[in-house]
């Protein structure tokens, strides 16, 4: 699992994405309707990604973010001094118990950036509080969208054999 929080003049946004054993991906996103700071969208991206883990029966899990803080606070390397943040550090602590095995690492904010961009689509974009807003699926195109078109097109025309071009 990955997670991130973003948090800007725009607003708050969370995200978070399980990926499967085979290299499947389960985006997660969320948008923060209240004041928080980094850190607590970073915790709240966690959690949200911790319960969507849980609800999925997965029970051993390796968790990665690019909040030291958060990473090295949720393995106990770190003390909680920020009282905002306890509150956040027990309901992670408490949801740990769910699984059998656990491991949190730290890695940079450039190998995270499907969290990233899915938490900074949620702090831009605003939505009411009914709407709901399906998963998102991203395909990834080896070619240009004009190059399948020419394809088909070439399909659709008789072949012509020119006499004359080989010296005939």
């Amino acid at each position: 699992m990955c997670f991130d929080g973003a948090s800007n003049t725009l607003g708050h946004g969370i995200g978070a994405i399980l990926v499967s054993p085979n290299g499947n991906h389960y985006p997660f996103t969320a948008r923060l309707n209240f004041f928080c700071t980094n850190n607590i969208a970073e915790y709240e991206a966690c959690i949200m990604g911790l319960r969507a883990a849980i609800e999925r029966n997965i029970k051993i899990l390796e968790v990665y973010g690019d909040s030291a803080l958060v990473i090295y606070q949720i393995r106990g390397e770190w003390e909680v001094r920020d009282s905002k943040l306890i509150k956040y550090s027990d309901l992670v602590a408490g949801l740990i118990k769910e699984f059998k095995e656990i491991a949190f690492h730290y890695f940079p904010r450039e190998e995270n950036q499907l969290a990233d961009a899915l938490a900074t689509l949620a702090s831009m974009f605003k939505a009411s509080r009914e709407a709901e807003i399906m998963p998102l699926k991203m395909s990834i195109y080896e070619v240009p969208a004009h190059c399948c078109s020419i394809e088909k097109e070439l399909l659709k025309q008789p072949i012509k054999i020119l006499r004359g071009s080989l010296g005939k």
